[in-house]
């Protein structure tokens, strides 16, 4: 009973130390899965370095040509890396994309800056096109890209806005001013001023104000989206979601060994304790025992002889019917002293254990036939169940046990009671003996204290029969209980029995 609580602290320490290192490898895994993740977002930032550069070598006036930024673009994808690349105008629409068949999620990117998948993910808005795309820090107005169709015709490059008043260029030279004259002057600034434009995304010098506003809004690339295979982070999160299984199996492992090797410790400890318990009480009885012989050779003579005084009295001829009465009640008295006195001495005999292989039911079978009459008598129904176990006994006091018990249930049921004998596995190698009845049962605040010598519910009992029974158990190393057999009557159960291999 003790080793009790100590044995449920150490299986929650035990389960405590599991759940810990459970605990730990999954934020482990969940780390390396936010590193993969990280490492990923960073390869994503140099692509969109190298988009920002792909627009800038494709720029013209402001403009970028559809048909040459998508096979530029197209460039960029790879297999299991980048899988596809989109611009995107302040609406969101896309303007151009390579492949440029994909169908990136730009609405539910919009949302969110980043949209996990399956086997990808789409980043958006990983930098300011104005600024990374454009040399001129001062200008951040967007690339506008057109299709080829958009482009000014042969003779129109120059053509002045009409919103727009052109001068001549300043006494510094700017180098951003752009000379618009009639003539080889106006052809020589276009060819000169045109590495200078470049330097700009203003508005193109053949578009209106209206058309440039126009074309900003629905051509205008103000972001882009990249769509990256997650490929690497699985692969990265598979290995080590295996190692993390590995080190949760070795440490589950461990912890029901070492559960189990506490179990069989502390079984290992009573067993012991039990053992000890059963030396101490032997060599108490073997002290009993010299004093229970000398008590029963002095008393067993003066017994004899008043016995034999009442039977001579009741069969004189003269005697009379009242004392011949009385005589044999002298008679039975005598014999009621001398079987308590055998029942003392059987108690207080040492018990040596003789073990051999001893079959359970054939033994109940028959203790059964020998209380026929009994049971007959009182229309008792008695059957035996469970299974055909043979265990490590000794035959004689095992014959023993069960006779008390079976006993002891006869004279507590009434006329036409029920006994159940029950012979189960209680585990891989114990047995357990069970007797049950329906009769008065056994008040819980005694259920200890009818294995105590001379304890006893009944009239005619002497005391002794369940005290000799726990004898018994003690030696073989078993344990025996009383509990209450629903819903009435006592159960009394025989634990600890090896099953004989």
């Amino acid at each position: 009973m003790e080793s009790q609580p100590r044995r449920l602290w150490v299986y929650w320490i035990l389960f405590a130390a599991w759940a810990l290192i459970f605990g730990w490898q999954v934020l482990e895994h969940r780390r390396i899965e936010t590193a993969a993740k990280k490492e990923l977002r960073n390869r994503a930032k140099d692509i969109s370095t190298t988009v920002g550069i792909v627009l800038r070598s494709q720029r013209r006036f402001g403009v970028i040509s559809k048909e040459r930024i998508e096979p530029a673009l197209a460039g960029l994808v790879r297999p299991n890396e980048l899988s596809a690349v989109a611009l995107l105008n302040t609406a969101g629409d896309i303007v151009a994309s390579a492949p440029t068949n994909s169908d990136p999620k730009v609405k539910s990117t919009a949302r969110q800056p980043e949209l996990w998948e399956s086997d990808s993910v789409t980043i958006m808005n990983l930098v300011d096109l104005g600024s990374t795309v454009s040399l001129d820090s001062d200008n951040t107005n967007p690339p506008i890209v057109i299709s080829r169709e958009s482009f000014p015709r042969s003779g129109e490059t120059n053509r002045p806005p009409p919103d727009r008043e052109f001068r001549p260029p300043s006494a510094e030279g700017s180098k951003a001013s752009v000379e618009f004259q009639s003539g080889t002057n106006r052809n020589r600034g276009s060819r000169a001023g045109e590495g200078d434009r470049r330097t700009r995304f203003g508005r193109p010098p053949w578009m209106s104000e209206a058309e440039y506003k126009t074309m900003s809004e629905k051509q205008g690339v103000h972001s882009f989206l990249i769509v990256l295979s997650t490929r690497t982070v699985q692969e990265a999160m598979q290995r080590d979601l295996w190692l993390r299984f590995i080190i949760i199996a070795f440490t589950t492992l461990s912890v029901v060994g070492f559960g189990l090797a506490w179990r069989n410790i502390l079984k290992t400890a009573e067993l012991q304790i039990r053992l000890v318990r059963a030396s101490e009480m032997n060599s108490h009885l073997k002290e009993m025992n010299l004093a229970a012989a000398g008590l029963a050779h002095e008393t067993r003579n003066p017994l004899n002889i008043i016995r034999g005084l009442g039977q001579l009295i009741s069969k004189h001829a003269d005697t009379s019917a009242e004392t011949r009465q009385r005589s044999v009640e002298i008679v039975n008295e005598a014999d009621r002293v001398a079987a308590q006195l055998n029942e003392f001495i059987n108690y207080s005999r040492p018990r040596e254990v003789r073990r051999t292989t001893v079959q359970l039911n054939a033994v109940a079978k028959e203790v059964m036939r020998a209380l026929t009459y009994d049971i007959e008598e009182k229309k008792i129904s008695l059957q035996i169940k469970g299974d055909a176990l043979s265990i490590e006994a000794d035959e004689q006091l095992l014959r023993q046990v069960v006779f008390n018990l079976l006993l002891n249930a006869v004279q507590a049921v009434g006329e036409g009671g029920e006994i159940e004998i029950r012979v189960t596995k209680s585990g891989t190698t114990e047995a357990l003996f069970e007797v049950s009845d329906n009769g008065l049962g056994v008040p819980a605040e005694q259920r200890v204290e009818i294995f105590k010598p001379y304890f006893t519910t009944t009239q005619k009992g002497t005391g002794l029969g369940l005290a000799v029974v726990q004898q018994i158990c003690l030696a073989h190393g078993w344990e025996i209980r009383c509990d209450g057999n629903a819903p009435r009557g006592a159960r009394f159960q025989v634990t600890g029995m090896v099953i004989a291999a």
